[in-house]
């Protein structure tokens, strides 16, 4: 590498705009790394020394991912973002919602509640349901929200070993697999989190905050 190129290089580093993610699940921060590049520097809550749960009280998608956001921002002093994910039912008038993460229980167990689903769609004839991802952004001090929406309907069985949560029971609109039978490339392509991340790398790609 020449001198100019190893410059180039530390001006890259030293411009790189730096944000928290208020996670510390590995597939998710793959996911986002992967999308945002070289452009910024993404961290964990790990990498933050954060150990502890944040509270996620809201009674939508919508409060908790702010109520994250914004715990972790007044934690740090630093830019943040948080999602929040949750299945809704249309049979189900919308649940589990906000509380699909423990549906069946605090222990949060994802076979149990994907379970406690099967179960009370039993003989029900509309199965149309959507996952749906939104995602708070605290940059500059000034609060984003972005969304996304993937439509599907929920089988009388599991299929599939390649997901988590409620995948092997959710079949997208327009797909004959289930996102747990599906590739996690292909996966990523058309799934509710993806299309929320995909807004929110195009808003910071774009530096128009």
């Amino acid at each position: 590498m020449s001198a100019n190129q190893v410059g180039q290089s530390s001006m890259r580093i030293r411009n790189m705009k730096e944000l928290i993610f208020a996670t510390n699940n590995p597939h998710k921060l793959r996911e986002i790394r992967d999308l945002l590049g070289d452009n910024f520097k993404l961290n964990s809550l790990k990498d933050s020394d954060f150990f502890e749960d944040i509270p996620e009280t809201g009674d939508t998608l919508e409060k908790n991912a702010s109520q994250k956001a914004n715990f972790i921002y007044k934690l740090f002093s630093r830019d943040v973002f948080a999602d929040d994910t949750g299945l809704e039912i249309d049979a189900l008038k919308g649940k589990p919602g906000v509380h699909s993460a423990r549906y069946a229980g605090k222990e949060k167990n994802s076979a149990a509640n994907t379970k406690r689903v099967i179960y009370e769609l039993k003989n029900v004839r509309n199965r149309k349901a959507r996952f749906r991802t939104v995602i708070s952004l605290i940059i500059n001090g000034k609060e984003h929200s972005f969304e996304g929406i993937v439509e599907g309907i929920i089988l009388k069985s599991q299929h599939g070993q390649k997901g988590f949560g409620y995948d092997p029971v959710f079949q997208p609109s327009g797909y004959s697999q289930t996102f747990a039978e599906m590739e996690l490339k292909q996966k990523n392509l058309i799934s509710h989190r993806a299309i929320a991340f995909n807004k929110l790398v195009g808003f910071l790609k774009k530096g128009v905050y």
